[in-house]
């Protein structure tokens, strides 16, 4: 029925335990002509069946689609996506109508979200009766088309269209030439619903399917805290967060982002649900700069960063006392990752991870601020409260001991 692929001896463990995944060290060998995005037979050393999936070039070698020996067509493509509908439907995330205390109207929802509702490398987020559907490996990108013919059969007259953006997410070197675009359907109605509020959804342009459907209860969570105050929404993209804030009684919100068109999407959404409310203002502007020459406060971002850089040194003190320290944590991760025979990435990153985690508290602080983040000494020293000497002495130190620990590992 498909081509098979082979595993090492033993590399069948981590599969007997569901793990969706098998990567391309497991493998012993693949049939002749498998071809990237073909649907494969896994099988033992000694010739057993164990799983089902998409056959992809790179590190994970097999998505898994099912453990039983199943034909993946369009019965296997429905009864996913009915299964997950009904855990959306069970867990009350879809609401036709309500109220606050019943819950508000929500037609914005994740109906499927990779492994975990067992089709890995696929995303459908669902915004009204618009589906965005996006792939993330070579499998789901050739199934595409019968996967939107069972959508469109499982969700019925609850969808009238389904826009495929992929053109971003699928391996590059795959080369599949893919564009965005409808494929089921057309609509120029791009608002959905979400808590009883509107939004319009960007997903011709927008990051992600178009809409950060995972930030939904913080967001409820903002409504709750924000009568009375001040909110101050900063990199706000589609203005959410400003949104929740106005409905929960703010008395003043503010929208920041560097973006223009997020600025107008705000704006947008803002008028949608509160035309003509003065209590929001949206600013197209650097976040820092717009702390900084705010209401006259200097520095204002400053302030922000050494509050965080305190905290992150007070935890990294906190953990002194402690049997197990961070930098011991962190070597422990490198060693695993170094140690382990499906690891993918730059062994040279891991190694200086490695040996950033072997520095002394205040040192592996600086070496991060200065070699990953590019931060001047005259910033540094007003974050940390050292003289730039001391910061610079210790940063000349900080490389050096990187430097001899990864001359070791030449």
């Amino acid at each position: 029925m498909y081509k098979q692929v082979y595993l090492n001896r033993g590399k069948e463990e981590s599969l007997l335990r569901f793990h969706p995944w098998i990567f391309s060290g497991a493998i012993n060998r693949i049939d002749e002509g498998l071809e990237e995005g073909d649907i494969v037979r896994v099988m033992t050393h000694d010739n057993r069946f164990i799983a089902v999936g998409h056959f992809q070039i790179g590190s994970i070698a097999v998505r898994v689609l099912s453990f039983h020996d199943v034909k993946i067509d369009d019965e296997f493509w429905e009864s996913r996506l009915s299964a997950a509908l009904q855990v959306r439907n069970a867990i009350g995330v879809i609401r036709q109508s309500g109220d606050a205390k019943e819950g508000y109207p929500n037609t914005t929802y994740r109906l499927v979200h990779g492994e975990g509702d067992n089709l890995p490398g696929l995303v459908i987020d669902i915004y009204g009766t618009t589906a965005v559907m996006q792939a993330h490996s070579v499998g789901m990108h050739v199934c595409r088309e019968v996967i939107a013919r069972a959508l469109v059969k499982v969700m019925g007259d609850q969808l009238d269209s389904i826009y495929y953006k992929s053109e971003t997410t699928l391996p590059f070197k795959a080369d599949l030439g893919q564009e965005n675009g409808f494929i089921y359907g057309q609509t120029d109605n791009n608002i959905a619903i979400e808590n009883g509020l509107k939004f319009h959804i960007d997903w011709l342009k927008g990051q992600k399917t178009g809409f950060f459907i995972d930030q939904r209860e913080n967001r409820s969570l903002l409504e709750y805290y924000a009568q009375g105050r001040s909110v101050l929404n900063m990199f706000c993209y589609t203005g959410g967060f400003s949104v929740y804030a106005m409905r929960g009684g703010a008395k003043c919100v503010h929208s920041v982002d560097s973006s223009a068109k997020a600025i107008e999407l705000t704006n947008k959404n803002v008028a949608l649900n509160f035309p003509e409310d003065t209590r929001h203002a949206a600013f197209c502007e650097d976040a820092f700069k717009y702390l900084d020459d705010n209401e006259g406060k200097s520095q204002l971002s400053t302030w922000l960063y050494r509050i965080a850089i305190n905290e992150a040194l007070d935890c990294l003190r906190r953990k002194r006392s402690k049997v197990v320290t961070e930098g011991e944590d962190t070597l422990h991760l490198a060693d695993s990752l170094l140690a382990d025979e499906y690891f993918d990435g730059d062994r040279g990153q891991a190694l200086l991870q490695e040996a950033i985690a072997t520095l002394p508290d205040v040192q592996r602080m600086v070496f991060t601020l200065r070699y990953f983040d590019e931060m001047k000494y005259s910033d540094m020293s007003e974050l940390l409260g050292t003289s730039v000497g001391a910061l610079k002495a210790s940063y000349h130190i900080a490389v050096e001991k990187v430097t001899t620990y990864m001359k070791q590992y030449e």
